[in-house]
């Protein structure tokens, strides 16, 4: 019997080896894919919230120019990067091309890790697959999304104003861009995965939605601490980060109202059959 559990583990192992194996082919595809590319991402995603042109700054001063009278933001008409090392460039091509790989395997390495899970898993679960599978990736795509066309823009606006003296040159490293842009689109990204944390949690009852709600004012606290480390030091970009977060909660709270009240009527069916 020992021998037989030892070698259904080695087994699932193998099993996990492959899917992971595919995920990194996947993500490596994805990277190629931004790497060739590399050029027109740069020029027209990766800078492009450095620019008065960008949408979000377009929209923000179209309405300020309308109600107010004037543009609320408008920035330097350069935005100077340097490079302070030999090999930066490069570093920063590969360290883009492999986040821009994930961003485009993200449904498939979803997929593949649920193709793993769901053998585990009751008849009646693996029918919300293809839910859960969509409600993950399409998440983290929205959190990046509110991250690069909200936090980012606000946090490059709050850098480039910010001034101190006039005697002050700005100069912006290549790398420190990179771990902004990266921090906050990423960041953003993880975050808004936490309504499925709360549903998996729930569905294994180890969450209520009592718990949820008692701990409201906890979880607000922990929200902004959550929001000032995704964002820059400001505080108007960190606000920013917290007010999507709120409602991503009290979202989560529904999802748990809605997942417990599943269990709950399952529960009770099981329950009743066993009486009769």
């Amino acid at each position: 019997m020992a021998e037989e559990k030892e070698m259904s583990f080695l087994g699932h192992v193998g099993e996990l080896r492959a899917h992971l194996i595919r995920c990194i082919i996947a993500i490596i595809i994805g990277a190629l894919i931004v790497g060739f590319n590399i050029n027109w991402i740069m020029d027209h995603v990766f800078f492009a919230p450095t620019k008065n042109d960008f949408i979000t700054f377009r929209v923000i001063n179209h309405y300020s120019q309308e109600f107010f009278g004037h543009e609320s933001f408008v920035l330097p008409d350069t935005f100077q990067v340097q490079q302070k090392k030999l090999l930066q460039q490069f570093d920063v091509m590969m360290s883009v091309s492999i986040f821009g790989g994930m961003v485009l395997a993200l449904p498939y390495i979803i997929w593949e890790l649920w193709r793993f899970i769901s053998p585990a898993l009751h008849p009646k679960e693996r029918k919300n697959s293809s839910f859960v599978i969509n409600f993950v990736w399409i998440l983290f795509l929205i959190g990046a999304l509110v991250g690069y066309y909200l936090i980012l823009p606000l946090a490059i606006n709050f850098g480039m104003l910010f001034t101190i003296s006039d005697s002050i040159t700005q100069l912006f490293d290549l790398s420190d861009y990179t771990t902004l842009f990266l921090q906050v689109v990423l960041g953003m990204g993880l975050v808004f995965l936490f309504p499925v944390v709360v549903y998996f949690l729930t569905t294994i009852g180890i969450l209520t939605p009592v718990f949820l709600k008692t701990y409201r004012r906890h979880a607000i606290v922990v929200i902004m601490v959550v929001a000032a480390i995704v964002t820059p030091a400001d505080v108007f970009s960190m606000l920013a980060a917290a007010f999507p977060l709120l409602v991503l909660y009290e979202f989560s709270v529904l999802m748990s109202i809605y997942v417990y009240k599943k269990i709950q009527k399952a529960e009770q069916k099981e329950l009743a059959k066993r009486k009769s």
